[in-house]
């Protein structure tokens, strides 16, 4: 299945049989899913089956969450063998990874941890990120992170160094809008430069997710909790980074307090119209 711009949901167990049974013509047309392919690294079971039926009916996307690119270790070779296997019998549009790590030894952390944007830390990620490509087959699209505290040993910002990690891998980039926002809210800095500097040739995909104040710090410290609706904030921000670069397929994200499926169409719908608001004015 070729996917054009158009706009998808992260999938949830909860929703498998309306997304089975959402129509590939009609209002959802383009409808597509984003899985976590460390939830389907399986011999068997009903959720490959689930996964195989909504794939005849909706392209799919494989982001994953557990490859640690930026840990100090080489990715997991059984990891990237189990991951090539769903690529391979799934035939995603597009496979995805963050720009974190959560492993070290034999020990996974539950969450995708930063790095100092170091010259050495560069040259490891881009020596893991070239073995997960090459291992895996694909092109990966790197996703930007949240961040909640300044980290020190950067020695470059943030966009030049998720440019200069493509230039040297050929990889491309996967914009999270909402950890843009997260991010430069909790740091004091702009959201707005940090989009328009990136090279709009480098963008395969965008993500959209929501946010909430930390309970403690308030709207001091912006939680990317992907349990909330998109925010207004990030609506502005993403439709100006549509302006800029164009159309891209772009997710709606929500992980947590999980909605009834046809809330998450609604705001699908509303990335929709964006992107074809685009494509009617060109």
């Amino acid at each position: 299945m070729t996917v054009f711009p158009t706009a998808g949901l992260g999938l949830k167990p909860q929703h498998y049989v309306e997304a089975e049974a959402c129509p590939a013509a009609g209002p959802q047309r383009g409808l597509w899913f984003e899985v976590h392919p460390e939830n389907y690294m399986v011999a068997g079971g009903p959720r490959l089956g689930w996964l195989e039926r909504i794939r005849a009916v909706h392209p799919l996307s494989l982001h994953g969450v557990g490859l640690s690119l930026a840990g100090d270790e080489r990715p997991d070779r059984s990891h990237l063998a189990r991951f090539r296997a769903l690529i391979d019998r799934f035939q995603p549009f597009a496979v995805s990874e963050h720009l974190a790590w959560s492993r070290r030894g034999n020990v996974y952390h539950p969450d995708l941890l930063p790095v100092p944007r170091s010259r050495e830390m560069l040259t490891l990620i881009c020596e893991h990120i070239d073995e997960a490509q090459v291992a895996l087959g694909r092109r990966l699209l790197i996703e930007n992170p949240a961040a909640y505290l300044p980290l020190f040993g950067h020695g470059w910002e943030e966009v030049d160094f998720l440019v200069e990690i493509a230039r040297r891998t050929g990889c491309e980039l996967l914009v999270d809008v909402n950890n843009v926002f997260v991010s430069a809210s909790n740091m004091g800095l702009s959201a707005e430069d940090w989009l328009d500097r990136v090279p709009a040739s480098l963008i395969g995909e965008i993500h959209l997710a929501g946010h909430r104040p930390d309970p403690v710090w308030g709207e001091a410290l912006l939680i990317d909790s992907h349990d909330a609706p998109v925010s207004e904030a990030v609506w502005g921000l993403y439709r100006r980074l549509l302006d800029r670069i164009g159309p891209r397929p772009t997710l709606i994200e929500r992980d947590g307090q999980v909605p009834p499926f046809s809330e998450l169409l609604d705001e699908q719908a509303r990335a929709c119209r964006a992107l074809t608001a685009l494509e009617a004015a060109a």
